[in-house]
């Protein structure tokens, strides 16, 4: 298959090292080549020209090994150092196209898929860059929830018996809030794995996820009864009582609880282990966060079910 990067998207042009600038369509070439991948992450890491990190040394050279080397004090530098790519074997534009098809796919791509797409040596090389672009992906200080916010639990993992309530034995715990829009409609949403369902492990979750004075509404799980004591408006709804079933009067965490479990699933296979979860969880989240939706933008005829967005970022 043909990559991406030559449908102009993404456009970058080779430069002397002081002088890299904006990628513009008039100069792309594609990211193909390495060296314009490694111009591209230069340009990114140093839009107004390369500077020295350890003077103010602007004018230099570039080595063999790719590096740039200040003419003023000596210092090597490189664009791919401190970041996700930083002593990698792997060719820069493999990363690339990597990167493009896991955030172009609608349900993203797994490890299998790469490898193979892309010709790569190993499984294991294909997973760890996947991996890597996951940690990535969450945006640091990000905003917490606000507004009115749903809160539950769900659980993901293979067929289990014998289980009651909450227990499980087997299966991962994870934490879901979602913000709910007004009149309608589903906003961003945070998504983590816990250990189990106790308050020691909900509450610090909701701190993190949820800003305080937002209104939280949960079900009668004893694990939430502090949650007025801590600066929000706490809306319990004991399921018990209720005549409509869990999933009309919660609809918010149910609809993505039932998109996450249908894309580990669908695109993983569900071979994800406990350890590694909180990663596939924040690539989950970005997915949603750039398709902007959740279930279809036309329902089918005689569904009642009206189209809803979902704003994960």
């Amino acid at each position: 298959m043909g990559y991406p990067f030559e449908s102009g998207r993404l456009v970058v042009c080779r430069r002397p090292a002081a002088t890299i600038r904006a990628p513009t369509r008039s100069c792309w070439r594609g990211f193909l080549r390495e060296a314009a991948c490694l111009d591209y992450l230069e340009w990114l890491r140093w839009p107004e020209g390369i500077r020295c990190p350890r003077c103010p040394g602007r004018d230099g050279w570039r080595l063999a090994s790719g590096r740039w080397e200040c003419a003023l004090c000596g210092r090597q530098s490189s664009a791919t150092a401190g970041t996700i790519f930083d002593r990698t074997r792997t060719p820069l534009r493999l990363w690339f196209a990597a990167a493009w098809q896991m955030t172009s796919h609608k349900h993203g791509v797994s490890a299998l898929g790469v490898q193979r797409s892309l010709g790569l040596g190993s499984y294991q090389t294909a997973w760890a860059m996947l991996h890597r672009y996951r940690v990535a992906m969450v945006r640091p200080g990000r905003e917490r929830l606000a507004g009115h916010v749903e809160v539950d639990e769900a659980y993901v993992g293979g067929v289990e018996g014998g289980g009651q309530g909450r227990k499980t034995e087997s299966k991962a715990i994870v934490a879901i809030a979602v913000e709910i829009e007004n009149p309608k409609g589903l906003g961003r949403i945070r998504l983590a794995h816990v250990p189990d369902v106790s308050a020691e492990s909900l509450l610090p979750f909701i701190n993190e996820a949820v800003a305080p004075g937002a209104t939280v509404h949960t079900d009668g799980w004893q694990a939430y009864l502090t949650l007025g004591d801590r600066g929000y408006e706490h809306e319990r709804t004991v399921m018990r009582t209720q005549s409509d079933p869990a999933h009309v009067v919660m609809p918010g965490v149910h609809r993505v609880a039932s998109l996450l479990q249908r894309w580990l699933l669908g695109t993983h296979q569900g071979r994800v282990s406990h350890e590694h979860l909180d990663a596939y969880l924040n690539e989950f989240v970005r997915h949603e966060a750039l398709s902007n939706r959740v279930g279809c933008k036309a329902p089918p005829p005689g569904c009642r079910s009206s189209p809803v967005k979902l704003r994960a970022a």
